[in-house]
C-alpha cells in the first residue's frame, strides 16, 4: 500500500524574508541567464541551494554542492530556515492564467514511502535521461534533504483530502510567493490530527502516477539504495526512505496539460509535403495577410481536439500545414497504450519510418520553437496537441513509459516553499 505520511517541514521566515524572492522554479525550466536572476533576487534565493552555479576553481572539495549544502545549514543557523515544531501535511495552491482562463489548482505536500517502481502503488510513465539523475544525487548526497518537490497524481472520487484542502484554503496561509508569470502561490499547515489522519487514510490505498519529476523520484530511490549499503537501514522508517511529493487530485479541476512541441532537422533530399501524403492528409493554413503569430492561433484552432492530428511549420517556405493521419494500422510495434498515442505516432511513423529524423530539440512555446527553428539549421517544427491525464494514467498503470517530453504539466510548482530535509 502506499504510505504519505506528514513530515517536519524545513521553511522560509516569511518575516525575515519576501517570499517572491527566495522562491525558484524547477531547475529543469531555468536557463542560465534567469539563474543570474535568482541569484540577483536574494542572497537566500533557493536557487543557490537546489540549481548552485559553478566557479572558477571548483574542485572535488570545493563546488556548487559543497556550497548548496553550506548554504542550507547557514540559513537554518541565521533563521532564514526554520525547522517546523511538529509534523504537518502542506496544503499548496497555484492561482494562475491560462489562455485567458483563471484557474486553481490545488494539492498537499507529504512525505512517500518510496518503492522500486513498477512493483507496487507508485507509477512513472516517462522515460528518463541519465545526467539529471546525477546532479540531483549529488544534491542528496551533500544537503541530505529534498529541497523540491515531486509533482504526483492521484484519483479519489471520494475527495476526503481534497475536501480538507478546500476547507484550509479559506484561512490565511502561512507562505505567500508570486513567481515571474504573476501566478500567485500560497501555502497552509495542515497539522491537525483529524486532518492528518484522514488524508493518511485516503492515501493508503491510491495509485501514486509521478507526473513530473522522474528523475528526482529515481534520483531518491538511489539514495535509499546507497544508505542501505551503508548499513544504515535499522526500521525502514528512517526519513531518507521517504520523498517530498505534491499530491493533486485527477478527479479535482485545475490542473493544465501542456504540450512540448520538436524542433527538428530533415535531410535536404526529403520533401516532407510529399513524403507525409503516404500517410497524412496534409491541410494548408492560409496565411496571407497574417503575421506569424496569428497563422500559429489558425493552426491551432484547426488542431484543437482533433486525434492523431499535428501541425507542422516548414521554415525555408514560411508555409503552416495540419497534419491528419488517414486511418487504418500503422502497424507500430508497441502496446496499445503507447500505440494511439501522439506522441507515439509522430516519433515512430512521421521521425523514423518517413523523414529519417535523427535530430530533434525540444520546446514549451510555440513562439519560442519557431524563432530558434527560424535561427538555427533547422527544417521545420511540429506542433502536437496536449496528452491526457487519462493516457497517463493507463500509460503508469500498464508499466510502459512515453517518450520523454511527452507531457508538460501546468502550473510549475515554486521550489523553496518548504523543504524535506533527513
Amino acid at each position: 500500500m502506499a504510505k504519505v505520511i506528514p513530515f517536519k517541514g524545513v521553511l522560509y521566515d516569511p518575516r525575515k524574508v519576501d517570499a517572491d524572492s527566495v522562491t525558484a522554479p524547477p531547475y529543469d525550466i531555468i536557463t542560465p541567464e534567469y539563474r543570474e536572476v535568482l541569484y540577483k533576487k536574494s542572497p537566500y534565493n533557493i536557487v543557490r541551494i537546489d540549481f548552485g552555479k559553478e566557479e572558477d576553481g571548483d574542485n572535488e572539495d570545493k563546488n556548487r554542492y559543497t556550497r548548496a549544502s553550506g548554504f542550507l545549514s547557514e540559513w537554518t543557523s541565521q533563521g532564514i530556515l526554520v525547522n517546523d515544531d511538529g509534523p504537518a501535511f502542506f496544503c499548496y495552491e497555484i492561482a494562475y492564467e491560462i489562455n485567458g482562463e483563471h484557474k486553481k489548482a490545488t494539492g498537499f505536500l507529504g512525505a512517500v514511502r518510496i518503492e522500486e517502481l513498477g512493483s507496487g502503488k507508485i507509477h512513472p510513465h516517462e522515460m528518463t535521461y541519465s545526467k539529471p539523475k546525477s546532479d540531483r544525487l549529488n544534491i542528496l548526497r551533500h544537503c541530505q534533504a529534498n529541497t523540491s518537490p515531486i509533482f504526483s497524481l492521484y484519483s479519489s472520487k471520494e475527495r476526503r483530502a481534497s475536501s480538507i484542502l478546500e476547507e484550509t484554503v479559506g484561512n490565511a496561509p502561512f507562505l505567500v510567493a508570486r513567481n515571474g508569470d504573476g501566478f500567485t502561490h500560497r501555502l497552509w499547515r495542515i497539522s491537525d490530527r483529524v486532518s492528518i489522519e484522514a488524508i493518511r487514510e485516503e492515501m493508503s490505498d491510491k495509485d501514486i502516477f509521478i507526473a513530473d519529476g522522474h528523475h528526482r523520484y529515481e534520483t531518491a530511490l538511489r539514495f535509499k539504495k546507497e544508505m542501505e549499503e551503508k548499513g544504515l537501514l535499522k526500521t525502514g522508517d528512517e526519513p531518507y526512505n521517504y520523498a517530498l511529493m505534491f499530491l493533486a487530485n485527477m478527479e479535482d479541476d485545475g490542473l493544465t496539460l501542456l504540450p512540448t512541441h520538436r524542433i527538428v532537422e530533415i535531410d535536404s533530399d526529403i520533401h516532407p509535403k510529399e513524403v507525409l501524403g503516404t500517410y497524412f492528409d496534409i491541410q494548408k493554413i492560409e496565411a496571407d495577410g497574417l503575421s506569424g503569430k496569428q497563422a500559429r492561433q489558425e493552426l491551432f484552432k484547426v488542431l484543437r481536439g482533433r486525434m492523431h492530428s499535428f501541425g507542422m511549420f516548414l521554415t525555408n517556405s514560411n508555409t503552416w500545414y495540419v497534419l491528419t493521419f488517414k486511418g487504418g494500422k500503422p502497424e507500430i510495434e508497441l502496446p496499445g497504450c503507447l500505440r494511439n498515442l501522439d506522441v507515439t505516432m509522430l516519433h515512430k511513423v512521421i521521425f523514423e519510418r518517413l523523414l529519417n529524423i535523427e535530430h530533434y530539440e525540444y520546446e514549451m512555446d510555440p513562439d519560442v520553437a519557431v524563432e530558434r527553428a527560424r535561427k538555427g539549421s533547422f527544417e521545420a517544427v511540429f506542433f502536437l496537441n496536449p496528452t491526457k491525464l487519462t493516457d497517463v494514467k493507463e500509460v503508469a498503470l500498464a508499466g510502459e513509459r512515453m517518450p520523454p517530453k511527452s507531457t508538460y504539466f501546468y502550473p510549475k510548482l515554486l521550489t523553496g516553499m518548504v523543504i524535506y530535509r533527513f
